[in-house]
């Protein structure tokens, strides 16, 4: 099953839902290059290129896409269907980096919800808990994880 879910509210997820995201983004070096310096990674694998020609034998061609960097795009590409009424993270369990990404790789997602929720504090939102994956260009899977977000009921948030 493909979806849209675009602005959608708590109420539109049902468990079992599978979305395959239409928007997908290429990894730059730019991305890398800073996001490695703006959170203070110094390992040499995400920007000295010559080190990683002779690491392991030459086993990668690039230099590394920071994990983190790999979650935070993947989870960004699932946000305009699933999160676009979300209004705070609860967690991310079970993320797994299976696969390495480097520059000029191109990530796409898809979600799967898991499970729904009453939030036990907010009569306004609901609890939905959603699995991610991310894939290159390839197909190749090279992140999942789970994600619980906190997301708006359409009742209390649209105009009657």
């Amino acid at each position: 099953m493909s979806l849209t879910g675009a602005e959608s509210y708590f109420e539109d997820f049902t468990p079992g839902d599978v979305y395959e995201h239409s928007r997908g983004r290429t990894v730059t070096e730019m991305d890398n290059v800073l996001i490695t310096h703006l959170t203070m990674n110094t390992a040499s694998p995400h920007f000295n290129l010559h080190m990683m020609q002779g690491f392991m034998g030459g086993e990668f061609p690039e230099r590394l896409v920071m994990g983190g960097y790999t979650i935070g795009l993947v989870v960004g590409l699932t946000s305009e269907d699933i999160s676009e009424n979300a209004v705070a993270d609860l967690g991310y369990t079970n993320i797994r980096l299976k696969a390495p990404v480097f520059h000029g790789d191109t990530l796409y997602a898809e979600s799967e919800i898991l499970r729904l929720e009453e939030s036990p504090v907010r009569p306004d939102c609901g609890v939905v808990h959603y699995r991610f994956r991310g894939r290159n260009q390839q197909g190749v899977e090279v992140v999942e994880g789970e994600r619980t977000i906190l997301v708006k009921k359409r009742a209390f948030w649209t105009e009657q």
